[in-house]
């Protein structure tokens, strides 16, 4: 897999068209999601059966646009999205996403900051 996004990472809920180039993707950022494209975030596509998904992804001078198909099972992906433009999750939630765990309801260790032992 690729390193971590430096920025946030959004999910558009819902179901978007698998066939949708980068230009659209972009565009669907930037209108419906409300979050300009060209930046250190993330943004993560699902299709409606929920076996693909595409992150556009913005780097220095050009978008990367990564493809993941499942061959048996579904992403844990979220509704569809009437009351929400853009889900914000961490990265750490988007691998339990890719990882097919149930990202909404998992429960991690929080980190702590450092402190002196006395």
């Amino acid at each position: 897999m690729w390193s971590a996004p430096q920025g946030s990472v959004y999910l558009a809920p819902g179901v978007t068209d698998m066939r949708k180039s980068i230009n659209s993707l972009a565009l669907l950022a930037a209108e419906t999601l409300g979050i300009e494209p060209v930046g250190p975030h993330w943004f993560v596509f699902c299709g409606r059966d929920r076996d693909k998904l595409k992150i556009l992804q913005w780097d220095t001078n050009g978008f990367w646009l990564h493809y993941r198909r499942l061959e048996q099972g579904r992403f844990a992906w979220p509704g569809d999205g009437q009351d929400q433009a853009a889900l914000q999750v961490t990265a750490r939630q988007l691998r339990w996403l890719l990882d097919g765990l149930q990202w909404q309801s998992a429960v991690a260790h929080q980190p702590l900051a450092p402190r002196h032992i006395r």
